[in-house]
């Protein structure tokens, strides 16, 4: 057990402690795509779905999901996220939307779990207000995209691997 990070010398689960680490600015940015089919993407864009307006409430969803981040996964620090931000990215030949999100903090980790709860609870909230006009809606690649700031440096997905 003495090489996982998240264990102590007793075998137990433990939050890792990063008050000797420098704070840092740091930036994370993931993304995850939503499948449709063609009418539940016009309902999606003409804002015709009986819930409402599914991106504008994917987008608060996606913010709240960064913000709540270390309720829902075990050991994750709570973050002082300086920013967050989810976009969406339509496109109608896939009918599919890409959704991106990033998160800021200046602080002693980094903020991935953040990003990728964002894009997470925002797909999961287009497929809720989707559901009863298509069930067999798809989440795929849900994946980290770029991350900068702390020891380990830089990252960049590359698309080709």
């Amino acid at each position: 057990m003495s090489d996982l990070t998240h264990f102590n010398t007793d075998g137990r689960p433990t939050m890792v402690d990063v008050s000797g680490k420098g704070s840092t600015l740091r930036e994370a940015t993931a993304a995850a795509t939503v499948y449709v089919n063609a009418r539940t993407f016009g309902l999606i864009l003409s804002g015709g779905m009986k819930k409402g307006d599914v991106l504008g409430a994917a987008q608060v969803a996606g913010v709240m999901g960064a913000k709540r981040c270390p309720d829902l996964i075990p050991l994750c620090h709570p973050v002082a996220i300086t920013g967050a931000d989810v976009s969406f990215e339509p496109d109608e030949e896939s009918l599919s939307v890409r959704i991106l999100a990033t998160v800021r903090c200046k602080g002693e980790t980094g903020v991935e779990m953040e990003a990728l709860t964002a894009v997470s609870v925002a797909a999961l909230t287009i497929y809720d207000m989707c559901k009863a006009v298509q069930r067999d809606i798809r989440i795929e690649g849900v994946r980290l995209i770029a991350k900068s700031g702390g020891k380990s440096g830089d990252y960049r997905y590359n698309e080709l691997v």
